[in-house]
């Protein structure tokens, strides 16, 4: 856990990011770090968490963490919960709240409830369109003896 604040502290010190950080550990040790990228990779998906994610995957030559554990400074958003969970680590550790995050501007509150919310509810306008012929690609999924399940 000290790396990952460590690293959350010396990203906001070198001016690149924000005040975040994660790690991924398997068998004691650390294969992968990630720092908030969000402004200098001009790419509102690279979190912390998905950046150590993305490395770590890329690592091990796997679509999951299957045996890792993952350490990040601060209590993950809506996003990076959902990245974890489909990387399937063994443990999450945290150390600052979705609190702590919010009182410095960076609050996801909004996000939990509009998941939460039909999607013609949401402030985004949401319509759903060509359902039929997107249900063909699941057909094929479905039906394929290819695919590798996740």
């Amino acid at each position: 856990m000290r790396e990952a604040i460590r690293l959350s502290i010396e990203n906001v010190r070198s001016g690149r990011g924000g005040p975040f950080g994660a790690i991924v550990v398997k068998d004691g040790e650390i294969i992968a770090r990630g720092v908030n990228r969000v402004t200098e990779s001009h790419d509102p998906t690279a979190h912390a968490e998905v950046v150590a994610i993305r490395e770590a995957c890329q690592k091990l030559e796997s679509f999951q963490l299957d045996g890792c554990e993952i350490y990040t400074s601060c209590e993950p958003c809506p996003m990076c919960l959902g990245a974890i969970y489909w990387a399937r680590p063994a443990k999450l550790y945290y150390a600052n709240t979705r609190d702590d995050a919010a009182a410095i501007g960076f609050d996801d509150r909004f996000i939990y409830e509009e998941i939460a919310l039909a999607p013609s509810q949401r402030r985004l306008p949401t319509l759903q369109l060509l359902r039929d012929e997107a249900l063909e690609a699941f057909r094929f999924w479905q039906a394929s003896d290819d695919k590798k399940e996740y």
